[in-house]
């Protein structure tokens, strides 16, 4: 009847459903020398757990009495604080650019300036283009070598037969 007991409040433990009481009451019974052979793994955890109520904390806990200053907020300030000085510090803006080689308040003259820069780049890229055409000659010969694969295959085929 005991045993029985004894199974059942384990169920319950397992279950996270006993109460202190029950709890005590399987603690009571594995902390005893005679124990069912099939329950020994529970004793283990049991006697542990009476053991380790026993312990206490012996180590001092320093506790912080001076507070430390949180500079973190000063350098978001400071940065608030010089973002403000560009943004309101701007001069006014001219109606003429000015560029390194000269102002072009005509629209034609930028117009001319933006189009030499563009032909400029226009004919980096095509040089670029014309040194890496050898790729073209690499993908020639890798499809060159897909045939010769299909040729293989067909005769080891044949030569399986």
């Amino acid at each position: 009847m005991v045993l029985n007991d004894i199974e059942k409040l384990l169920e319950k433990y397992e279950n996270g459903e006993t109460s202190l009481k029950e709890e005590q009451q399987l603690k009571h019974y594995f902390s005893n020398e005679t124990v069912e052979p099939h329950l020994e793994m529970y004793k283990l955890m049991f006697t542990y757990f009476l053991g380790n109520k026993e312990e206490q904390f012996t180590k001092d806990v320093p506790l912080k009495t001076k507070k430390t200053f949180n500079y973190k907020w000063i350098s978001v300030a400071a940065v608030a604080v010089l973002m403000l000085g560009f943004y309101f510090n701007n001069p006014p803006v001219e109606t003429c650019q000015e560029n390194i080689v000269g102002s072009y308040c005509d629209p034609q003259e930028a117009l001319d300036e933006v189009s030499k820069s563009l032909a400029m780049i226009s004919s980096h890229f095509n040089k670029g283009k014309n040194t890496i055409n050898y790729l073209n000659e690499m993908e020639k010969g890798t499809s060159t070598l897909g045939y010769l694969n299909e040729i293989e295959n067909t005769t080891s085929i044949i030569f399986k037969n």
